[in-house]
């Protein structure tokens, strides 16, 4: 979206993407993997999705969809090259960005460098004792594509979140026997439901036969201030969980440990302030309701051994495959490895409101860290979120950048000024 967004604007860029082709980072992901968001809120800019589209869709769908946006609209698209550094020279006011391009080494000197790899970093396993003793497969869930011959298998899952949630299903619907471990709360909200209460006046069906357009519904949800939002949705996170009663019931009374975030305030915060905490359920945790996927929570893991995972609470799991659907490390290790830990630790936490809750500590900002606006390492900007915020505020960092090209001074509200780049 952003390599989009610049093009319009005539400024030169080139897209780095180590896998080989637009899209391979969802089209090599487990064959069940599709989007939780609806289709109103995910289009692309200048090319929405079909109006036959699924409200949902599956993940391949939206890779082909993602190789043709590259190709219809003609973006400088490198696949198969892996940034391996990236430097920058002060003097010049240039990065020197190594790039493993299918082998060779190439170095590229742009004068501002978009870190767009998502709102985290790399995949976080926890050290645990004995893991190197364990003989089945152990996969992180980032890396999880699912074997039809896990089958009749036991499968432990780490983790209670979104990733989780649609492992745990994928597991299911693969013949394999798979029990969710569930560390700490998790808020559950049933995607029928969210869209229904929460996105229908602006993305659905409705809201564009009313007259409502992708670029309105995007003006006014962003119009609203991050404090007033958590404020706002409190009621409907409350009426949420009224009208879900029954459906929340049957999950807190196989022991599922359920949350609405700690002000109540629901899914959407939870998003902004640490990027975690929930699951948009899509059919899993019916299963977890009825017992078709097991859960033990309230725990942890103490160790694990041959062909098995002990738990804090002194049980015994027995287990053929472990699942790490352990989260992932801040955005801020990923820059400091790309870069230098200098020029992370310059540019601060990225992500968050500093709501001082869990994964979010204060102070307050505001606004998400560090997050499409100019940083504090000159000729750096962090983007990512959404597909609904990387439509919005795609336009907002490709005219900074613009701005930054023909010399124009762009500061930052709030934070020291920022030189331009020439």
């Amino acid at each position: 979206m952003i390599g989009a967004r610049l093009a319009r604007l005539g400024v030169p860029a080139i897209i780095l993407e180590r896998r080989a082709r637009p899209g391979d980072s969802w089209r090599h992901r487990y064959a069940s993997l599709a989007t939780h968001d609806p289709v109103w809120m995910n289009h692309l800019p200048y090319i929405p999705f079909p109006s036959h589209w699924p409200t949902y869709f599956p993940k391949d769908k939206l890779a082909d969809w993602l190789e043709m946006y590259v190709k219809v609209m003609e973006l400088n698209y490198w696949g198969g090259s892996a940034c391996t550094g990236a430097a920058y020279d002060e003097g010049e006011g240039v990065w020197r960005v190594t790039v493993d391009k299918g082998g060779a080494e190439v170095t590229l000197r742009p004068r501002q460098l978009v870190l767009a790899t998502g709102v985290h970093g790399a995949p976080f396993v926890p050290d645990f004792p004995g893991a190197a003793s364990f003989k089945g497969p152990q996969v992180h869930s980032g890396n999880y594509k699912g074997d039809e011959e896990w089958e009749g298998l036991r499968c432990v899952v780490i983790g209670s979140n979104n990733s989780a949630h649609d492992i745990c299903h994928d597991l299911w619907e693969r013949g394999a026997l798979p029990t969710m471990i569930q560390r700490t709360s998790t808020h559950v909200t049933r995607s029928a439901v969210w869209q229904d209460m929460y996105l229908k006046p602006l993305y659905s069906e409705e809201a564009l036969a009313s007259g409502m357009t992708t670029d309105k519904a995007d003006m006014i949800f962003a119009s609203i201030p991050y404090r007033v939002h958590a404020v706002l949705d409190v009621p409907t996170y409350t009426a949420m969980a009224k009208r879900d009663a029954p459906f929340y019931k049957r999950l807190t009374d196989v022991g599922f440990l359920l949350d609405f975030g700690e002000d109540g305030s629901g899914l959407f915060m939870k998003w902004l302030r640490r990027g975690a905490g929930f699951y948009i359920d899509t059919g899993a945790s019916d299963l977890i309701s009825s017992g078709d996927i097991g859960l033990k929570s309230s725990v942890g893991v103490d160790s694990i051994g041959e062909a098995s995972v002990k738990l804090t609470d002194g049980t015994v799991l027995p287990a053929d495959v472990i699942v790490y659907a352990t989260g992932w490390a801040s955005l801020s290790d990923s820059l400091g490895k790309m870069t230098s830990p200098e020029v992370a630790g310059k540019v601060g936490r990225c992500w968050g409101l500093g709501s001082n809750t869990t994964g979010d500590p204060g102070p307050w900002e505001g606004e998400l860290r560090n997050m499409y606006k100019p940083t504090a390492q000159r000729g750096l900007w962090i983007f990512g979120g959404s597909f609904m915020q990387c439509r919005f505020y795609s336009q907002f960092l490709a005219l900074q950048v613009k701005a930054r090209m023909e010399g124009l001074h762009t500061p930052v509200y709030g934070g020291p000024e920022v030189a331009t780049a020439n």
